[in-house]
Order: C-alpha cells, then structure tokens, then sequence
C-alpha cells in the first residue's frame, strides 16, 4: 500500500546551477575529519564539508526520497551519527515524532578499537523502569519487532548476514548496558544466534542491534575523502535489504551520485 506521506517526501530534482552552493558530493570532505580520540569532526566546517550533508545528500539522491539526521555528541566532534528515511518515521501510528524507533544508517569512530564502523542500527529502546515512559521507550510499532520476528532460519536477515558476515567481512552485533554479542565470520552460522543476546539485555537498559562494516584506523587514513565517502554509502548499499526488511517503509535504490 503506498504511503500516504510518499509524495511529500519525493525529492525535487537536483540542479547544481540553482544558487543553493556547493553540492556536497564528497570531494571536499577529508578523512582526518574521523578523530578516534574525539570524534567525527562536523563543526568549523562548511556545509558541503560535513559529513552529515554529504550522506544525506547520497542517501537522499540514490533513494528519492527524504532523510532525517540525528547524532549523538554536541560541539565539533560528534561521536556517532545517523540517518533514517522519514516516511518510515511519518507512517508510524504511534511513534511518528521520534527518531527512536526507526531502522537507521550510521556511522561511529570506535576509539578503543580504532575502527571507524557504517552500517545499520535498530534499536529497542527501553522496555520497563522510568525511562519507558519517554520517546525512546520500547512501543508496538518500533522496528525492532520486525527485527526480532527476522532472526530465524531463512528470512532475509538469515540470507544477508550469511553473505555479509561469512563472505564481506560485516560484523552483527547486539548492544546494551548488560548484555552484547558480536558474531563476525568466526563464529556466525545463523541469525537465531541474534535471539539470545536479544533476550540477555535487561529491559530497564537501552539495547540495540547494529551491522556494521569495521574499517581500521589504517585503512581510514589511506583513503582519500571521497573514497572514503563511495565505501561508507557502499556499505549503506549492502546492508539495505537488511534494513527494508525491518521497516514500514521500503527504500527503492536509483542510480547513485558521484
């Protein structure tokens, strides 16, 4: 059934003439702007510098349509970003005004690991205590249902974390204050793997399931900036089936920018 917030969130064509500045395409952005001590740099910078504008704007070209950012971190350096198609937000019966409950694309520099990670997060919020009560408590509408209902044998997130995990070199994680559990090709043969570390994370504690994409700190700094920007929306590419199999709101893939 088609969206009833689909057209309102179609994107006009882009025209790089129409005074709007410079298209951030990723040819300004600079790979030393991923700190592993302080963050992913978006401050002090201009528009079409920002990482932030520069993955909206690929996400939004490939995709035809629009999608919200959001981050965790404040000043310059930011340590974890997002971004997550706002029809899936908008067509929500309950959670329509919070980003909490919505599949997402991120990105994070990890500094103890120093490993920049891209990739997907699904988060399951808080289930019981104080803090259920707010927008990010756990309702019946989050994607995370939708997640938990695909770690069994067969489903789309079985056939993709076979081929991501065991054959590219992605890494399925579950994360919370209490419980986490992350399967790379060494130890993943399954996505009902996923279930019980699902289970282990105590429901008054924020939990989520990320699929990532690690790229060392080595590999970081021998990129160029806009190389770095085609592997960071590659790996957005690959893990998109995973993410339409756990939204209200399934993305559609045009030919991308750049």
């Amino acid at each position: 059934m088609k969206s009833p917030t689909h057209s309102k969130n179609r994107l006009p064509p882009t025209n790089p003439a129409d005074g709007a500045g410079e298209l951030p395409t990723g040819e300004a952005f600079r790979p030393e702007w991923i700190d592993f001590d302080r963050g992913i740099r978006v401050g002090n910078l201009e528009p079409h510098e920002r990482i932030t504008q520069i993955l909206k704007f690929h996400l939004e070209q490939r995709h035809q349509t629009r999608f919200i950012t959001d981050r965790w971190g404040r000043g310059v350096y930011w340590q974890w970003i997002c971004w997550l198609p706002r029809a899936n937000r908008e067509i929500k019966p309950v959670s329509h005004t919070v980003n909490f409950g919505c599949a997402k694309f991120f990105i994070s520099a990890d500094g103890e690991g120093r490993v920049f990670k891209s990739g997907l997060q699904i988060e399951r919020g808080y289930g019981t205590g104080p803090e259920a009560a707010k927008p990010w408590g756990l309702r019946d509408d989050f994607d995370w249902h939708r997640l938990v209902k695909q770690c069994r044998s067969g489903s789309v997130l079985d056939r993709e974390l076979d081929r991501l995990v065991n054959g590219e070199g992605f890494v399925a994680a579950v994360i919370g204050e209490q419980a986490t559990g992350e399967l790379a090709a060494r130890n993943f043969t399954r996505a009902a793997q996923l279930r019980p570390a699902m289970r282990a994370c105590a429901p008054e504690y924020w939990a989520g399931f990320q699929l990532y994409y690690p790229m060392p700190e080595k590999d970081v700094r021998a990129c160029t900036g806009l190389e770095l920007v085609k592997a960071i929306t590659g790996v957005f590419a690959e893990v998109t089936p995973v993410m339409n199999g756990c939204m209200q709101f399934h993305l559609k893939a045009t030919p991308s920018v750049g």
